[in-house]
C-alpha cells in the first residue's frame, strides 16, 4: 500500500522555453505527436514559420490519412486579440481546414470565439483551442499535457447541415468493427498513432512515420485488406519510393511472414502495398472472429518490418 504521495505543481511556461519562436516552436514541431494525441488524429507536420504575406504560422501540416491541411499558431502567453487575427489570418491565407491555437490560458472571450466559429462554419473547417500545462511531481521533469477547451461540434454540425442523413447499417458496421481493431492494436503497440476518432467509411488509416506514409485497414468488395499507401504528393518521388520497397520485396515478405501484393497504380499518382485476408470470404467480415484477430496482429507484423524500411528510404 503507497503511504506517500507527491505533490503536484504547474510551471510556467517560460520556465522551460524563454521564447516563443526560438525555443517553443521548434520543439512543438519535434513533438507534434504529442499535440496530436491530444486532438485525436495523426498530423505530419510538413513546415514551420511559413510566410502568409508579411506574417508567418507558426507550424503548418497536414492529416493522416486524409491530407486536410493543418495549422498550427502557438504562444507562451494566454491568448490575445492579436494572436486570434493571427489566426484568421493564416487560416484564409493557407485554406486550411484544421486550425488548432496552443496557449497556456485561454481567455474566455478567445475561446467562445472558437466555439462561434465551429458553430457558423462548415464540416469542411475546424477550430481547436489547446492549453498548455506544464506540470512536475516534487522535483520531477516537468511533463507537458495538452488539453483541449474548444473543439469542434462535429454532431451538430452534421445534424444542422444534413440533418436527412443518417450513416448507413454497413457504415455503422465498419465503424464498430474498426473501432475494436484500433483498440486492440493500440493495446499491442500503444505509441504508434494518435487516432481515436473512427468514421463510418470503409477504411481507417495512420501516419506510416514519413510524410506522404500511411498505413491502412480496408475492406473493399467484402474482402479486408492492410496496405501501405504512398502519396508524396508528387507522383515521380512516389514512384521511386514504391520501387525502392519493392526491390526488397522477398526480404520484406520474409519478415511480415504473409504474401505482399505490389500495386505501383501507374495510372494514379498514389502506390499500394497491401496483403489480402486468407480466410473464408463467404462470412460478412465483422461476423468472423479470425478477421479482427488477422488484422490486429498483421498490422503489428506490418508495422513492425516497415516503418523502419520508410524511414530508411
Amino acid at each position: 500500500m503507497i503511504t506517500s504521495l507527491g505533490r503536484l505543481s504547474r510551471l510556467d511556461a517560460r520556465e522551460v522555453w524563454t521564447h516563443e519562436a526560438h525555443d517553443f516552436t521548434p520543439w512543438l514541431h519535434e513533438n507534434i505527436a504529442l499535440l496530436a494525441e491530444a486532438l485525436g488524429f495523426d498530423i505530419e507536420a510538413t513546415g514551420r514559420e511559413v510566410g502568409v504575406g508579411d506574417f508567418a504560422v507558426d507550424i503548418v501540416g497536414r492529416t493522416t490519412p486524409g491530407g486536410r491541411p493543418v495549422i498550427v499558431e502557438n504562444q507562451l502567453a494566454p491568448t490575445d486579440h492579436s494572436h486570434l487575427g493571427q489566426v484568421l489570418t493564416y487560416a484564409s491565407g493557407l485554406d486550411a481546414a484544421i486550425i488548432v491555437w496552443v496557449a497556456p490560458r485561454f481567455r474566455d472571450e478567445h475561446r467562445q470565439a472558437l466555439d462561434w466559429l465551429n458553430a457558423h462554419t462548415d464540416e469542411q473547417v475546424d477550430f481547436f483551442g489547446v492549453e498548455l500545462e506544464l506540470l512536475r511531481i516534487d522535483d520531477s521533469v516537468p511533463a507537458p499535457h495538452f488539453k483541449l477547451v474548444a473543439q469542434p461540434n462535429a454532431w451538430a454540425k452534421s445534424t444542422r447541415e444534413a440533418a436527412a442523413v443518417e450513416p448507413s447499417e454497413r457504415g455503422l458496421r465498419y465503424q464498430r468493427f474498426f473501432e475494436g481493431v484500433l483498440a486492440d492494436f493500440k493495446a499491442m503497440r500503444p505509441n504508434l498513432t494518435s487516432t481515436n476518432r473512427v468514421g463510418t467509411d470503409s477504411y481507417l488509416g495512420f501516419a506510416g512515420g514519413r510524410t506522404g506514409f500511411s498505413f491502412v485497414w480496408a475492406v473493399a468488395g467484402g474482402r479486408p485488406r492492410i496496405e501501405l499507401y504512398i502519396d508524396t504528393g508528387d507522383q515521380t518521388s512516389t514512384k521511386a519510393h514504391f520501387d525502392a520497397l519493392q526491390r526488397r520485396g522477398a526480404e520484406l515478405e520474409a519478415a511480415i511472414g504473409a504474401p505482399i501484393s505490389w500495386e505501383r497504380l501507374d495510372n494514379r499518382r498514389a502506390s499500394r502495398v497491401a496483403t489480402y485476408y486468407a480466410g473464408a470470404t463467404d462470412i460478412p467480415f465483422d461476423e468472423d472472429p479470425g478477421v479482427r484477430v488477422w488484422a490486429v496482429e498483421t498490422m503489428v507484423r506490418w508495422t513492425d518490418v516497415l516503418r523502419p524500411a520508410i524511414k530508411g528510404l
